[in-house]
């Protein structure tokens, strides 16, 4: 997969451990940026990606800024679509209750390349039955 480094300075995302499903990805950034308790900033990263057709990039939240800081993505999970040549940015709020402070280089969010599928719909009056049939929120218990 092609990757450029849009920024001087900007890192390449990289797995942590062999057995990672997410790359880690690192703030870029000229000086410290301070999040709010409650505040969103969108973070450079310093790097743009050429995906295949077909596939998509991910973008998650780190588990250890979440527990640790509350730190998490506004989106919850953010979408790169195959065709977006751009910096990748990455939306994150702080849901702590501390102020939160983003250095560079500092591992900000991890992203999941993926497969994905296009469908056409077929527009129809009925579905299909299924066990579950209409049974939703909460229907199989808590």
């Amino acid at each position: 997969m092609k990757v450029k480094i849009t920024s001087a300075g900007g890192q390449l995302p990289c797995y942590e451990t062999d057995g990672s499903a997410g790359m880690d990805i690192r703030a870029y950034l000229a000086e410290p940026v301070r999040l709010e308790p409650g505040e969103r900033k969108l973070i450079p990263t310093g790097i743009s990606i050429e995906l295949p057709e077909g596939y998509e990039a991910q973008i998650r939240a780190r588990s250890g800024l979440s527990v640790k800081h509350g730190i998490g993505l506004v989106n919850g999970v953010g979408t790169i679509d195959s065709d977006y040549r751009g910096e990748i940015k990455i939306a994150l709020i702080n849901w702590g209750e501390e102020p939160y402070i983003i250095n560079d280089g500092d591992r900000i969010a991890q992203m999941i390349v993926a497969r994905y599928e296009t469908v056409e719909w077929d527009l129809c009056d009925e579905l299909a039955d299924s066990s579950r049939g209409e049974g939703g929120f909460g229907h199989t218990g808590i």
